[in-house]
């Protein structure tokens, strides 16, 4: 799934979460001419990839769930870190939040999703070799 490689510290992977995901997928098949393709969520769902031809270029992602009642719909940036466990522990010593318990999405990676001091949501995963 990734747009760039898994190098340490660059952005890897970016996704709108959209309550709306039809009409998202219209304005981006309109507007950039991508394309969309299905991938079953665990928890139920569906994820839409985001292609140019058949380059996956990001990530569509329904917000379903209590969690999400008072989140925007927005896009939500990935950064690749070395060991995402390590990197989070770092990240709390130093004033981030963990927003959900860090999760594996198989064939994808290890995932955290935190919100840093000054209160921005970010991604960070370690990917799947490839």
């Amino acid at each position: 799934m990734a747009q760039q490689s898994g190098a340490h510290g660059h952005f890897y992977w970016n996704e709108l979460m959209s309550r709306d995901a039809e009409k998202a997928k219209k304005f981006y098949t309109g507007t950039l001419g991508w394309s969309f393709e299905a991938m079953p969520m665990p928890e139920g769902g569906t994820y839409w990839v985001a292609k140019m031809g058949e380059t996956p270029v990001g990530g569509l992602f329904p917000p379903v769930g209590p969690q999400f009642d008072s989140v925007p719909e927005s896009w939500m940036s990935y950064l690749a870190v070395d060991d995402v466990d390590a990197r989070v522990k770092k990240a709390q010593g130093l004033g981030a939040t963990l927003m959900k318990p860090i999760f594996e999405v198989p064939g994808v990676g290890r995932i955290a999703i935190l919100t840093e001091p000054g209160g921005a949501a970010i991604g960070w995963m370690t990917p799947v070799p490839k």
